[in-house]
């Protein structure tokens, strides 16, 4: 509407709660409604109406009930030329309606009208939310109307827009005023109700600016009106968009089945950008009763938030601020394929949730096809260009598929199909929005299926190129997601025939950041051959605890001997970074180790020389000085391939990742002539009450130590309290179980 209209129709609201500023922020109902009309043409006033509405009484104490009734016998006999009453909102906004429809029928001046008032509260946050909440029709005059504040700064710039009332625009004007007026900024509670007489005469006051800037000099001209959009407009939202932090709040607390309709609902009277409205999903995919809506401007922003703890059915919403990267990590969206599916207008969307993997475009269409003897269809918009199935980047499906719906009768038909079977699943349903569909499909197709480990410490070694060459010899075993309870027997039943291809210290049972087993375990094999048989004989089979019940399904890959090293050094084999070697992680089988603390020493760390524990002879005599064994780069023996042997490392052994490597207990992998000394353990800080060798055998069951092997040290060697006593236990260099040969541990 550009033109001048013919009539203008000066409206003033009042509430049984709050006025002024505050006015449809505490969700009381509409109890009073003035109205004058002004005839443009003719700069003439109508008649002035006040009509009253009976206030819902429920939440009402008796006192209230009685000051209603007696307020509205008062006005009975008031200032207004015509006074009405109302039962309910909906009476009263039709009588209105037909009141004014008539008066402008008889006045035969003009046709078109338009609704003027002080500022935006009396439309936007009195009328159409209280009508959304009583799900009442709204007549068309009320989603058009002017402001009479934002039209008079257009004659007066320079003035205030916050501060603009009745009285600087009537002082500003040259305007009487009568001085029982009420004046909003002289109120000093906003939150009191507002006396039914104000309301006669804010109308009088304002129809007579109105008049004033109609006339000479101003002769402003009334064009352009405020809009209050009719129905909420789905749509898309680039990632690429620029959003306004000042446009957008985040709505808390609404219930799991709401929609973007019904948000749009609860912010009735306030305009919702395109596409606007967007539903939160929590991590596994369902709603968690959050929503970000963006609005058209900062104006609306602001009257959203006053609607902070209004409700929607039984529950309150909260309502905050948010900011627009907020809104396009929730809305926004890259794919094309989802423009197009969401780029036809005046569609339903039906999500559906536990399909199966195989599921076609026919088997939906199908599954939403009228069975034998029903009448209700609900075809699909499009056909198979109507059916989005959700993947993730490798192109797996996901089990999730969006559909479209001409109508809201089909869309409810396809809903009471929830929970339906589809080959041998049931199918669950949900009414969904635009934005629902970008956010699922940015979770599954942007967001990693494995979380990337941080940056491993070996990357601080110099010159050491840390992603194998893809032309490794694979002859290793990588086997994933063992049970917790599972011991290297257990790993020798699993590999059955494959366990005398096993090299010597060839297990590796990696082990977490708390010493406990995380699933995961490197065997070494004598050939390549031999791996890929074990791998791909073996992969996925079940593998039982002698420790627990429990047993579980185990893959095994094959990997090079570069690989598992660098794993077991904390690396990881992620192939998301970038590395001077290009290799398919489908190739790999290996998923980053699940230790993420440092493992190694950076080679800048300096030492002070440990001062000695013992006698220069006794040390002599029992093993090697402590500080030429821990606090010294040494280089690795070759026999150990899963270090780089070329690099000078500090070991820490405090680290409980990887384990001791451990060799089969069933077979004979050393020869007789293979002979070692026996290796030393010292164990310093034994409690006082130690009770000797007893609890020094039952620390060190598991290696199967002989008792005559473990001695304990007198006080006076040593310089500590008899309580205090570290005793050196001896251990031969192959411990023996019941079964047979198990473990090599060469200490010190």
């Amino acid at each position: 509407m550009t033109a001048q209209v013919d009539y203008l129709v000066v409206v003033f609201t009042a509430t049984s709660g709050a006025s002024g500023e505050l006015l449809g922020s505490d969700e009381k109902d509409l109890v009073q409604l003035v109205w004058q009309l002004v005839d443009v043409k003719n700069k003439k006033l109508g008649r002035l109406n006040e009509l009253f509405i009976k206030p819902d009484l429920s939440d009402l104490t008796e006192e209230k009930e009685k000051d209603v009734v007696e307020e509205s016998v008062v006005e009975n006999g008031s200032g207004a030329d015509c006074v009405f009453t109302a039962s309910n909102l909906e009476s009263a906004l039709n009588l209105f309606h037909l009141q004014l429809t008539n008066e402008v029928n008889s006045t035969g001046a003009g046709t078109s009208v338009c609704l003027c008032t002080d500022g935006q509260l009396h439309i936007r946050q009195v009328i159409h939310p209280e009508a959304a909440s009583k799900n009442i029709l709204v007549p068309d005059c009320f989603y058009s109307f002017f402001d009479l504040r934002k039209e008079f700064k257009k004659h007066s710039p320079s003035s205030d827009l916050r501060a603009l009332n009745v009285h600087t625009m009537a002082d500003s004007l040259s305007i009487p005023v009568d001085v029982a007026t009420w004046d909003p900024s002289a109120l000093l509670d906003p939150s009191a109700i507002l006396p039914p007489e104000i309301a006669l005469q804010q109308v009088h006051s304002l129809a007579n600016i109105v008049l004033a800037m109609l006339s000479e000099p101003i002769s402003h001209t009334f064009s352009n009106p405020e809009r209050v959009s009719e129905k909420f407009e789905t749509g898309t939202c680039s990632k690429m968009e620029k959003v306004c932090d000042n446009t957008v709040i985040r709505a808390r607390g609404l219930p799991w089945q709401s929609s973007d309709q019904d948000i749009a609902r609860f912010f009735r009277g306030l305009n919702i950008a395109k596409g606007g409205a967007a539903l939160c999903l929590n991590a596994q995919g369902r709603r968690n009763g959050e929503a970000l809506v963006r609005f058209v401007s900062e104006e609306h922003r602001d009257l959203a938030l006053q609607r902070h703890k209004h409700h929607m059915g039984n529950r309150y919403i909260e309502v905050y601020k948010a900011t627009g990267e907020d809104f396009l990590k929730i809305a926004g969206g890259t794919s094309n394929e989802v423009a197009i599916f969401l780029s036809r207008d005046d569609q339903i969307i039906v999500r559906m949730r536990g399909l199966p993997f195989t599921a076609t475009h026919e088997q939906v269409l199908a599954f939403f096809s009228p069975g034998e003897g029903l009448k209700e269809t609900c075809p699909v918009s499009g056909g198979k260009d109507g059916i989005l199935f959700v993947r993730y980047p490798d192109g797996r499906p996901t089990g999730d598929a969006f559909v479209l719906f001409t109508s809201e009768e089909h869309a409810q038909c396809a809903l009471r199909k929830h929970k339906e079977i589809l080959g041998r699943r049931y199918i669950e349903l949900f009414k969904s929005t635009a934005a629902e569909v970008q956010q699922v499909l940015n979770r599954y197709s942007s967001a990693p299926l494995i979380p990337v480990a941080p940056a491993p410490l070996v990357s601080v070694l110099p010159a050491v190129s840390l992603l194998p060459s893809p032309g490794g010899v694979r002859d290793c075993l990588r086997l994933r997601g063992l049970p917790y309870t599972a011991s290297i027997e257990d790993i020798l039943t699993f590999l059955g025939e494959f366990t005398h291809d096993i090299r010597p210290h060839g297990v590796h049972m990696v082990l977490n950041q708390q010493g406990r087993p995380s699933g995961d375990c490197f065997i070494q094999m004598t050939s390549a051959e031999r791996a890929l048989q074990a791998s791909q004989r073996l992969h996925k089979h079940v593998m039982a605890s002698q420790r627990g019940a429990n047993s579980r399904y185990v893959e095994v890959f094959p990997c090079s001997t570069e690989e598992m090293g660098l794993v077991l050094m904390g690396g990881s084999l992620s192939h998301t970074h970038t590395h001077i070697h290009t290799r398919s992680r489908s190739g790999t089988g290996l998923s980053p180790p699940p230790c993420k603390s440092r493992r190694l020493s950076p080679p800048s760390y300096s030492f002070n020389p440990a001062p000695p524990v013992l006698p220069t002879e006794a040390a002599a005599a029992l093993y090697p000085p402590i500080g030429q064994v821990l606090l010294t780069p040494r280089p690795l023996p070759p026999g150990h391939a899963y270090y780089p042997g070329s690099a000078q490392l500090y070991m820490n052994y405090t680290a409980y990742y990887p384990s001791p490597p451990g060799s089969p207990t069933t077979v004979g992998f050393f020869p007789s002539s293979l002979s070692s000394p026996g290796g030393l353990v010292r164990m310093p800080g034994l409690t006082y009450n130690s009770n000797g060798v007893k609890d020094l055998i039952n620390a060190v069951q598991g290696y199967q130590s002989p008792s005559e092997s473990i001695s304990l040290l007198s006080s006076s060697l040593i310089g500590q309290s008899s309580g205090g006593d570290a005793p050196l236990m001896s251990l031969p260099a192959i411990m023996t179980k019941p079964a047979g040969q198990y473990l090599d541990l060469t200490l010190l």
